[in-house]
């Protein structure tokens, strides 16, 4: 029997099969691939463009495209949106030859350290090199077969280069899989020559049979759970870890359920604030070096960690000074066996909600069940009422000239919804928001902290609310990452997708500025100033940069602010606005905020002739002593 096929270029079929998959868990079930974003060049206009515009004619099952204006961006504007979906749908991106596609790298850098989908369709040299060198092509004398588009090999989860069409179907498949693989998942590049693009063949039609991809839970190995909840009952002082697996796992329900039968006092990572409502007698804050003194004490002296879907970065264990008991254990439950084995613990590897309910029935098998003890949760109740206080002061300083950025995020925490969300990314912002934020919705608190990219915000804000429109998206942005990348607001003004972006302006780099001078830098080149003709620094006065007006130039309608209570009005404004809008408020970089009583491993010269590094150094050899390998 002749197998029935279609004739379609490379690029066509593409589109046609990515519009024909489908991802499910639990029984709900949802286009794979919902859209593309793109920028299109001469690499792509005439391959992936012409089949994105013909498969949005009424006959054809097409993917809708949106005109990104930066392809960096655009990932990021794709991981956002998986995010909120939690990496049950992925955008595709496509761009040029050359700079487009490497445009893309540093996105896919961030995606793939973050554990999100994002699906990459990067424009390549031709196949048959019969033009080579084409234009923006590099010329690797060593190889012919080498393109820019090899930088995608390290930051991607998957990659693969076509150059022939046989090899597309093996390639789509393999790329969906690792889309929908939660362990796996991350950035998936696919490299299309552009001759290869436009090339014509005979598929066969069940390549573009719908299909739809079973998201797993995994369950958890008996004897390892058996090994991780022995551990678990054997702890006096134990401290639960949440990352962001709780998160996309739809698993809070389960980790409050835990924690209540438990007594197991909840910290949070960047990326698993929200996991637990701030305000559960559990919850403990942010942990690490951005986090709260509360859960930092209670991880000083934990003798038993449990971290469930996280990857334990440098800030979530305070560069490996943050857990102090001299026998601390740790129990790893992850879906990913890489992250659920760090630290030499108990590796439970299995999907966050899953391993939580397994977990939770075995604490409850023995007699009564595990709790534990009535100190301990007097202890963590006291620490938690002595440290509300402390940020009820932060968010209402009342500093002045300008007001403290604190206060900023005060009057945006307690003026947003349960629903909205919060987005942001780099700077200082990041800090005082895991220390000092209240979040009670699993997606209200969206930080991108990975790869804390500057210019993720406006794009990952863009990607968020195309994710779930019924929400109200506030993007907090510092005018360093401003700059780095603001043009995605063109593209939510031209799709009518409404963000409210808070521009915060402290004139530099408020993060770096302060940790340079604690490492006796003296916030050397950390400010936007005129260079000071006497001292040859970038020293001098404030630069006349308006951001408030550029914003405007982009098209969306300004709001412009100088006290807490201006800006306060200004968000009930924003609010009721139907396009995006943008509210301005100028801050005070020096103003004060709460310590979080923990450490950053940053290393200082270890000699100098400054006497501000010297003392910084040695601040740093005693820092230094606290910190070990977990074994």
């Amino acid at each position: 029997m002749t197998e029935r096929t279609v004739r379609l270029t490379v690029a066509q079929a593409v589109v046609r099969f990515l519009a024909s998959q489908h991802s499910e868990r639990d029984d709900v079930r949802q286009r794979l691939i919902p859209g593309c974003f793109g920028i299109f060049g001469h690499g792509n206009v005439a391959g992936v463009g012409q089949a994105l515009l013909q498969a949005a004619t009424p006959r054809e099952a097409g993917l809708r495209y949106y005109l990104a204006r930066n392809e960096q961006a655009m990932v990021h504007a794709s991981v956002g949106f998986a995010r909120m979906r939690n990496r049950l749908q992925a955008f595709a991106c496509t761009a040029s030859i050359g700079p487009g596609s490497t445009n893309m790298v540093t996105g896919a850098a961030l995606a793939t350290i973050n554990r999100i989908p994002v699906l990459l369709l990067p424009s390549d040299i031709f196949a048959t090199r019969a033009a080579s060198p084409v234009l923006q092509e590099l010329e690797d004398p060593r190889s012919y077969d080498v393109s820019v588009n090899d930088a995608f090999r390290p930051v991607s989860r998957f990659f693969d280069r076509i150059w022939r069409p046989e090899q597309l179907p093996a390639a789509l498949l393999a790329a969906m899989r690792v889309l929908t693989d939660p362990a796996e998942t991350g950035a998936v590049t696919l490299a299309l020559p552009q001759d290869v693009q436009a090339e014509a063949h005979d598929w066969p039609e069940d390549l573009f049979a719908e299909r739809t991809w079973h998201i797993p839970r995994p369950v958890p190995e008996p004897a390892a759970l058996a090994r991780a909840a022995e551990i678990l009952r054997s702890a006096r002082r134990p401290l639960i870890v949440a990352g962001g697996g709780v998160i996309y796992a739809e698993a809070g329900q389960a980790l409050r359920r835990f924690a209540e039968a438990t007594g197991i006092p909840v910290a949070d990572t960047q990326a698993g604030k929200g996991a637990l409502a701030w305000d559960h007698p559990c919850a403990v804050g942010g942990v690490g070096a951005t986090g709260s003194p509360v859960a930092n004490a209670l991880a000083r002296e934990a003798d038993v960690v449990l971290g469930i879907g996280t990857r334990y970065s440098d800030f979530t264990t305070a560069s490996r000074t943050a857990f102090g008991h001299p026998a601390v254990r740790f129990v790893s439950l992850n879906v990913a066996a890489f992250d659920a084995g760090k630290h030499a613990g108990t590796a439970l590897v299995a999907d966050a909600r899953a391993g939580l309910e397994a977990l939770t029935e075995a604490l409850s098998i023995s007699g009564a069940g595990y709790h534990v003890d009535a100190a301990y949760t007097a202890a963590v109740r006291d620490l938690g009422a002595r440290w509300r206080p402390v940020v009820d002061r932060a968010y209402h300083l009342g500093h002045e000239p300008l007001p403290a950025q604190t206060e900023i995020l005060g009057a945006l925490n307690e003026f947003m919804a349960e629903r909205d969300v919060v987005v942001q990314a780099a700077g200082s912002m990041p800090g005082d928001l895991q220390m000092l934020w209240r979040a009670r919705d699993p997606k209200q608190y969206h930080v991108e902290y990975g790869y804390s990219c500057m210019g993720y915000e406006i794009a990952g804000g863009l990607g968020a609310k195309l994710a779930d429109p019924d929400r109200e998206v506030f993007v907090l942005v510092g005018d360093g990452s401003y700059l780095m990348m603001a043009q995605e607001i063109v593209t939510s003004v031209a799709e009518r997708i409404k963000l409210v972006i808070v521009i915060v302006q402290n004139h530099g780099f408020a993060s770096i500025g302060s940790l340079s001078e604690s490492l006796g830098s003296q916030r050397f080149g950390t400010s936007y100033r005129y260079r000071n003709p006497e001292t040859g620094l970038l020293d001098g006065g404030v630069l006349p940069v308006d951001l408030a007006a550029n914003a405007a130039s982009l098209g969306a309608d300004v709001l412009r602010t100088s006290t807490v209570a201006e800006f306060g009005a200004a968000l009930k404004q924003a609010r009721a606005a139907e396009r995006t809008t943008v509210v301005y408020v100028e801050t005070d970089p020096l103003a004060p905020v709460p310590s979080s009583e923990s450490w950053w491993d940053v290393p200082v010269s270890e000699v100098s002739s400054l006497e501000s590094t010297r003392q910084a150094r040695a601040a740093y050899e005693q820092a230094k002593r606290a910190q070990r390998i977990y074994l």
